[in-house]
């Protein structure tokens, strides 16, 4: 921050963040946004819904839901590992924000192994290794990729079977 006192009047250089849902209420300060102060990799991420934030670390991380998330990261620290960012795919992701965020992910250089923590209320599993597989395969993803699917549509995934030629390997367990 920046300020300087004139003519009695203080004027001041400020930064500010505006909650996604009041962008939508307030046209006039959404369209005030600077994306040139943001990462390009959270830009791209918010263009299809999704919650991404860059961190240090070199295993990337795509969860949904933002507890889940912060459990997954802690698992990794606690097991000697960096998490390289928080990315969460939230509650009713398709193939296509699954897609991006393993473009997202691919492209990072950082990123030297991928973990999907996946805990499916909402989201359909299917979706997710749908998109993870169109990913690999559509990106040429060589990274390592630790896939674990839990909960809905479980049954429905078996059937889209990983082609053989893909690093994915696919850890999946039934709901009990």
């Amino acid at each position: 921050s920046e300020m300087c006192i004139r003519d009695s009047r203080v004027h001041g250089d400020t930064k500010i963040n505006v909650d996604d849902n009041a962008k939508l209420r307030r046209p006039r300060i959404a369209a005030l946004e600077d994306d040139s102060q943001k990462d390009p990799k959270e830009i791209e991420a918010g263009k299809v819904d999704l919650n991404y934030i860059a961190l240090d670390g070199n295993i990337g991380c795509m969860v949904n839901g933002a507890g889940l998330a912060m459990a997954t990261m802690d698992l990794i620290k606690l097991k000697g590992g960096n998490p390289a960012n928080f990315l969460d795919v939230g509650g009713g992701a398709g193939d296509d924000q699954v897609f991006t965020a393993m473009k997202i992910l691919n492209e990072d250089p950082h990123v030297e192994a991928i973990l999907v923590n996946i805990f499916a209320g909402i989201t359909r599993c299917d979706m997710i290794a749908l998109g993870v597989i169109r990913g690999c395969q559509q990106l040429h993803v060589h990274k390592p990729i630790v896939l674990r699917l839990k909960a809905v549509s479980y049954t429905h995934l078996r059937a889209h079977e990983t082609p053989e030629h893909l690093v994915c390997r696919l850890l999946l367990e039934k709901k009990k």
